[in-house]
């Protein structure tokens, strides 16, 4: 594990914290680059969110340094999958997960001006528009196997899209839909106590895990929770100040936030896989999830949502994270304690899912930390 800079991190200066985290953010990009061609990103040939969210935060990591081989490096994934006429080669429909990856036309789109980008964009925009819901109006997170259930990751999946999709074709319903999904999963799957949110909703009762009065799942699962308060942030990225639905958004970030930082582990400064359950010696720290809670809290500072009292959240979650489960090695950088893909069940199904190093999730949610920082 990395063993330099084992200081307080109350004694970590701005400068020195934005230094760090461009630093390794570059590094990772550079030690996955290495690893694969943009063309052979896990799954391969497929618009999936795995290789979306990795690439949305080299995106963001080359928002901060400008360093061309990371963008060109975007590019290369994009057009191994959408052709010229601005189809998708391969991709699920029925599915949320297969959405995600549609943020990285727009970037693309904006630089180049190529009309396949905005074509493929305008592909995806009424199959959302038309998106299968439950009674209360929130969207499935699979048309399928998952009927009328509702999972946090989904907001991720698909909220900031809607969110940019209004701006590119002037379509206010994406904005207000993106604003709603949100409120029905803050209405319906949040915990009055800890004002956390449970993983999953089923509000027909009839998926197994699904609570007999609420249709909620048994336990807050800390990556679905940090997919959920980066969505709202990214949404209100595009939302005006004077949008119905931008003051609401704040307010359920400011609360969530504050309980997701009361449940930060004092000693590590990471979160558990399991948030509410730290006490338990069978549940573990984290990192995707510690690392989406450092993205939120920080950028919910840089918008003003929170205030600075959360500055030491912030060091205290970064530093822990490169101590506990950072390693260099030759230059290449490796993330641990990353939990692999997860369904919605019980306490003991979450703690023993088995983790990976280098998981596209956790290299992702590590690059979208990082780049926050280093801005």
């Amino acid at each position: 594990m990395i063993s330099q800079n084992r200081n307080d991190p109350e004694q970590i200066g701005e400068a020195a914290m934005k230094n760090k985290a461009l630093k390794y953010a570059k590094m990772a990009c550079d030690t996955m680059m290495e690893k694969f061609n943009a063309e052979d990103l896990p799954p391969k040939g497929s618009f999936h969110y795995h290789a979306g969210v990795f690439l949305s935060g080299m995106m963001n990591v080359y928002s901060v340094c400008r360093e061309e081989k990371y963008y060109e490096y975007v590019k290369r994934w994009v057009d191994s999958i959408v052709i010229d006429d601005g189809v998708i080669r391969s991709y699920s429909k029925g599915t949320l997960d297969s959405y995600m990856a549609a943020i990285l036309l727009f970037p693309l789109y904006e630089k180049t001006g190529e009309k396949k980008y905005r074509t493929a964009l305008e592909i995806f925009a009424p199959n959302i528009r038309n998106w299968l819901k439950n009674e209360k109006g929130g969207f499935w997170h699979k048309e399928i196997i998952y009927r009328n259930q509702m999972w946090l990751d989904g907001l991720y999946m698909v909220g900031p899209l809607q969110a940019r999709l209004a701006h590119l074709l002037d379509a206010p319903y994406f904005l207000d839909e993106a604003a709603r999904q949100a409120f029905i999963m803050q209405e319906n799957m949040q915990d009055e106590k800890t004002k956390l949110l449970y993983h999953a909703w089923d509000c027909s009762g009839e998926a197994k895990w699904a609570d007999s009065e609420s249709g909620c799942s048994p336990e807050f699962w800390g990556r679905a929770m940090g997919w959920y308060v980066v969505a709202i942030l990214d949404i209100l990225d595009y939302m005006p100040k004077h949008h119905s639905a931008y003051q609401r958004l704040c307010e359920i970030e400011r609360k969530v936030l504050s309980s997701v930082a009361n449940f930060q582990d004092k000693e590590s400064g990471m979160w558990y896989q399991v948030l509410d359950k730290g006490y338990r010696s069978d549940n573990w720290l984290e990192t995707s999830c510690s690392c989406l809670f450092v993205y939120a809290l920080n950028k919910a500072m840089q918008k003003g949502i929170i205030d600075k009292t959360y500055e030491e959240n912030v060091k205290r979650g970064f530093e822990g994270i490169l101590k506990r489960n950072i390693k260099i090695e030759d230059g290449k950088l490796y993330i641990s304690g990353v939990c692999i893909g997860t369904s919605a069940s019980d306490y003991d199904y979450y703690v023993n899912r088995p983790t990976s190093v280098n998981d596209l999730h956790g290299m992702g949610a590590f690059l979208l930390m990082c780049a926050s920082l280093a801005q």
